[in-house]
């Protein structure tokens, strides 16, 4: 199941198009997207037994405005150092522990939602994220699927200078400004997946690949990751846990590379989908 935030109404891929699940549902469904979190299983069993095949899809047209499928989630999560490659590339040693820090949900935007760049060190960091379908408090590994309603595609993106400003980091900051977590188009539940451990993830400007890896090479994988978040605080339904990069960041290279004014972002995830982003002078 493919579901996705169109023109502010939750939709559901169907018929090579998109059906407005509360006029398909007469209602049963609101229209708002982040509301469908709070009864995922009902949601899910009614979209799997659903016949699509007798009602008409959205029309989507240059004019329609794609927003992030979780538009306002209670919590995002985000791991930093996840891949050893990232690691090494930051000059630091691959964690033992999952380094955790927030975004901050007015972050958030949409597939081809323009975003200001607020400076000239903004980094990208394209990454896997999962959503939380159902309360997770002391879920272990073994169980942790069970409560990911499914993942999409974002940008961590990141203002370096002010991340990095010291005396003490702000990564939380430096990550949360207006559009800084792109995500979509559609959230994908896991059985739409070939691999829900091992999915290609990657990046590009243009004709330039910026990042390319796969999800297998995690450190901390998403059972692990729901497993020592939940020990410390209940994840609620619709939360966003960002897992981290891989390597290729612009703030690494020698000389670093930032993105510019008239770049146009585009991330992708193995079978979850693709994600443009492009970017505006301040």
């Amino acid at each position: 199941m493919r579901i996705a935030n169109i023109d502010g109404r939750l939709a559901l891929a169907a018929n090579n198009g998109y059906l407005d699940v509360a006029k398909a549902s007469d209602g049963r469904f609101g229209p708002d997207p982040q509301a469908v979190f709070e009864d995922w299983s009902t949601f899910v069993d009614w979209a799997s037994r659903f016949d699509t095949a007798a009602h008409p899809v959205v029309e989507t047209t240059e004019q329609t405005v794609w927003g992030p499928p979780v538009p306002r989630p209670r919590q995002i999560f985000a791991i930093g150092l996840n891949y050893h490659d990232h690691a090494a590339e930051s000059g630091l040693d691959s964690p033992t522990v999952p380094p955790v820090f927030t975004k901050f949900p007015t972050s958030l935007t949409g597939h081809e939602q323009p975003v200001i760049l607020p400076a000239d060190t903004v980094d990208w960091e394209v990454e896997l994220v999962a959503v939380i379908g159902t309360r997770c408090d002391y879920v272990s590994e073994s169980d942790a699927w069970d409560h990911i309603a499914g993942v999409t595609v974002g940008q961590d993106l990141s203002e370096r200078s002010l991340q990095l400003a010291g005396p003490a980091p702000q990564f939380s900051l430096g990550k949360s400004y207006r559009g800084f977590a792109p995500t979509g188009p559609e959230l994908v539940t896991v059985d739409e997946l070939p691999d829900r451990n091992n999915l290609e993830i990657g990046c590009a400007v243009a004709d330039e690949v910026l990042q390319q890896g796969r999800t297998a090479d995690l450190i901390f994988t998403v059972p692990q990751l729901v497993a020592h978040l939940s020990a410390v605080c209940p994840l609620l339904p619709g939360d966003l846990i960002f897992t981290g990069t891989p390597a290729g960041v612009g703030g690494a290279r020698k000389p670093p590379k930032f993105l510019r004014p008239g770049d146009v972002l585009i991330s992708w995830i193995e079978g979850v989908g693709t994600i443009r982003t492009p970017l505006v002078a301040g």
